[in-house]
């Protein structure tokens, strides 16, 4: 294309601008260089350019709407400062995470730098009262869990291990002492904690099958056995491990620091899920713990379900986030990707999609807000907790689902997020209690009857 013909071009894409316009636009954008910018392009490029601004809206049709999944604007019921908080965590997901999330978690890899701006947000710990903690509402908690997980369920996973598992059981169970030592060095990020359980060979039998063992012989605690699916495990300087008492046959509960010898963290390889989160097999092999290392308001296996029926809400509210993340990106996509010269999102089965996504997240979104209202009244109970995972992790994978499906053979690309929503939904599913174990906590609780194996 010739030089004039170009410049002439580029003045019919600006002839119809008046001066008014120009003045505004100048303040907003260099005039010159953008001149020059379009006489750079190409004839293809210069007509897509000219085919952009000659479309114009149908008479009548009104500025699109905001893509929001809030769509009975939950939001509204948070006040200033909490909506203030909401927004500055959003923000930070999206400046500094949602850039590096997809070659982090394509690599396996977490973005170690995060940690260091993590502690800016100060919204480490956010229900516990002192040690530095903010003591907000677990609503907070919530709305937290939900933000970050709108992103990368992953970063989300890591916050929630070390906030809410790990110092949740120090909070919970451990001693003035032991208090005063973790928290608010992990409050501050700091130290990173992690929290053992799950097993090898035992996963929902934790409450009475616990392989790890530990022995007092007069000057230490000697803990053996294995633990698997450990997120941060890799890098934390301490993790709660859960063992079985050889001589009282309880569950009781241990602050294992990585120094400890006997103790060795192995990184999982090839997960299909929260590939960010360091999952590590844990084996302890004749660990030598102090005694001041043993959570000392920690004697059953009913003290370890207290921080799990605390933090399981968390992972609802997760699974929100979740669903969340990929329902926005679906949205956004639908109403760029074009077939047949019109948006996917005009036509009627993509609509019909977006709205099953919208109605199983709004749902979802109102069950965990209401959910965090009882905590933060008192009234939360196992059973409520549970139920909130069961529904809510079910539902997360028909919206993730969902979103793939709008967006066709692009939806298995990471460029787009929602394959990475989806993968993650799995894990989302398995993990703080599977669907089955969770009903029958539901179903102990509203028919009077444990369905429980012994």
């Amino acid at each position: 294309m010739s030089v004039f013909k170009k410049v002439k071009n580029t003045f019919n894409l600006l002839k119809s601008v008046d001066l008014d316009q120009l003045a505004k636009i100048n303040k907003q954008i260099d005039l010159a260089e953008a001149m020059k910018k379009l006489g750079e392009l190409d004839e293809s490029q210069l007509k897509g350019l000219m085919k952009m601004l000659k479309t114009k809206r149908k008479k009548g049709q009104s500025e699109l709407p905001p893509i929001s999944g809030d769509f009975y604007n939950l939001d509204l019921k948070l006040t200033d400062e909490q909506r203030k908080l909401q927004m500055e965590v959003r923000n930070f997901m999206e400046d500094e995470v949602r850039p590096l999330v997809n070659d982090h978690w394509n690599k396996a890899k977490f973005p170690y730098e995060i940690i260091e701006k993590f502690k800016k947000l100060n919204i480490t710990g956010v229900p516990y009262e002192g040690y530095g903690c903010p003591n907000l509402p677990f609503l907070m908690e919530g709305i937290i869990a939900q933000e970050i997980a709108r992103v990368d369920v992953s970063i989300s996973t890591f916050f929630g291990v070390h906030s809410g598992l790990a110092m949740g059981s120090i909070y919970l169970c451990g001693s003035e002492e032991q208090k005063q030592e973790w928290l608010p060095k992990m409050q501050k990020l700091e130290k990173i904690g992690a929290f053992g359980l799950t097993e090898p060979n035992v996963g929902s039998g934790v409450a009475g099958g616990l392989e790890t063992t530990c022995k007092f012989d007069g000057e230490n605690w000697i803990l053996n056995g294995q633990k698997k699916w450990i997120g941060n495990a890799t890098f934390a300087d301490v993790i709660v491990i859960w063992a079985r008492d050889e001589d009282s046959n309880q569950v009781k509960g241990f602050l294992v620091r990585k120094e400890n010898p006997g103790f060795e963290a192995k990184k999982m390889e090839d997960k299909m899920a929260l590939r960010i989160v360091q999952n590590a097999l844990i084996t302890l092999t004749d660990c030598k713990i102090p005694e001041g290392d043993r959570l000392q308001k920690a004697d059953s296996f009913k003290d370890t379900a207290k921080v799990l029926k605390m933090t399981r809400a968390g992972v609802a509210w997760q699974a929100v986030g979740c669903a969340r993340g990929a329902y926005e990106s679906a949205l956004k996509y639908t109403r760029k990707r074009e077939q047949f010269n019109r948006p996917i999102a005009s036509y009627q089965l993509i609509q019909n999609h977006l709205v099953e996504m919208v109605s199983n997240l709004t749902a979802m979104q109102t069950l965990v807000f209401r959910l965090s209202e009882m905590q933060d009244e008192g009234l939360l109970q196992d059973e409520h907790a549970s139920l909130a995972k069961v529904f809510c992790s079910m539902r997360t994978r028909d919206v993730v689902s969902r979103a793939r499906e709008v967006m066709g053979g692009n939806g298995i690309l990471l460029e787009h997020d929602v394959a990475r929503f989806v993968a993650d939904a799995e894990a989302i599913y398995s993990y703080e209690g599977t669907k089955e174990i969770n009903s029958l906590i539901v179903g102990r609780a509203i028919t009077g009857y444990s369905a429980f194996v012994n």
